[in-house]
């Protein structure tokens, strides 16, 4: 239903736009270096890991699922 390489590659770009780097936000939310390398290759992450991410990211969880193209969207 959702394709994990697609959800990470909108983290990646949403970071890329803000000049972020994936490993500074995995370090300031508590979660480990490798996680965004990991779901992309499939390995599952929570919801609240997800949400976390939506809330630095300052977009929507929907955004990030690509139920929209909108970030701000259910925001």
């Amino acid at each position: 239903m959702y394709n994990t390489q697609d959800i990470a590659s909108r983290i990646k770009s949403l970071l890329k736009s803000r000049r972020q780097n994936t490993k500074d936000m995995l370090s300031s939310l508590g979660m480990g270096i490798n996680s965004i390398s990991e779901f992309a290759k499939g390995k599952q992450m929570s919801c609240i890991s997800l949400a976390k991410i939506a809330d630095y990211l300052d977009c929507s969880v929907d955004y990030l699922l690509g139920r929209t193209d909108n970030p701000e969207i259910n925001k």
